[in-house]
């Protein structure tokens, strides 16, 4: 399932820029409407979202609304689910250079922060969070899309060290090493994101938070206990 799509005007020929999602030039009321629905529900979170927002958002009847979704729990299902779909992809495609343990760490904390301190992130966060009682297994759905899959991936990079006896997890086990250091990366970062809306994070801070992760990660963990860049 793609993301779902920003709204693009019908007469719109220009390229996209690479870094945005947008609906393909191929007439798709469903994308549309699923757009809009993002827009709105970013925006405004579940309960102060309307269809009729909705409607006019994606600029889209209302019979073609409904004829895709019946209702506006069943848009914000489809939207988070098509969020997470990306997030899980976005993960999965992240690649890292054949380098020391120490830049490897750092290269994967540097792509995980760019994924969770976007603006798009960060108000998905918000809105599922804050919908959660309401949507549970949506909200089970979003962790395991995103924090969870990361948590695998860096799995995965331990398991590189480990077989060089490079790092001991003996204590408590690789899956909880792993946790613990996407959510050393993430904690500071992402809470101070979201509590500070007006205010986002210079790349310098971003880049402190990173080689802190790291340096305290490879601390705890490294057998052979040398001196970490700073």
């Amino acid at each position: 399932m793609p993301r779902s799509p920003r709204r693009q005007s019908p007469d719109a020929t220009r390229e996209s820029n690479p870094a945005t999602h947008t609906v393909s030039q191929a007439p798709d009321k469903a994308a549309a409407v699923l757009a809009g629905a993002r827009e709105i529900f970013l925006a405004l979170g579940f309960s102060a979202a309307t269809t009729d927002m909705i409607q006019q958002a994606a600029g889209v009847s209302k019979s073609t609304v409904y004829s895709h979704y019946p209702n506006k729990e069943a848009l914000f299902t489809a939207m988070v689910e098509a969020e997470c779909e990306y997030a899980l992809q976005t993960v999965r495609n992240l690649k890292f250079s054949d380098k020391d343990l120490e830049s490897i760490l750092e290269e994967s904390a540097r792509a995980y922060l760019d994924i969770v301190l976007s603006p798009e992130s960060l108000a998905l966060y918000r809105v599922v969070v804050a919908e959660a009682p309401r949507f549970p297994e949506l909200a089970r759905r979003f962790y395991v899309a995103g924090p969870g899959a990361m948590n695998g991936m860096v799995a995965e990079l331990l398991d590189r060290a480990t077989s060089k006896e490079e790092l001991d997890f003996s204590s408590v086990g690789r899956d909880a090493a792993a946790a613990l250091f996407v959510n050393m990366v993430r904690g500071e970062a992402q809470m101070q994101s979201l509590t500070h809306p007006n205010s986002r994070p210079s790349a310098a801070q971003r880049d402190r938070w990173v080689r802190e992760a790291v340096a305290s990660f490879l601390l705890a963990f490294r057998k052979f206990k040398t001196r970490v860049r700073r």
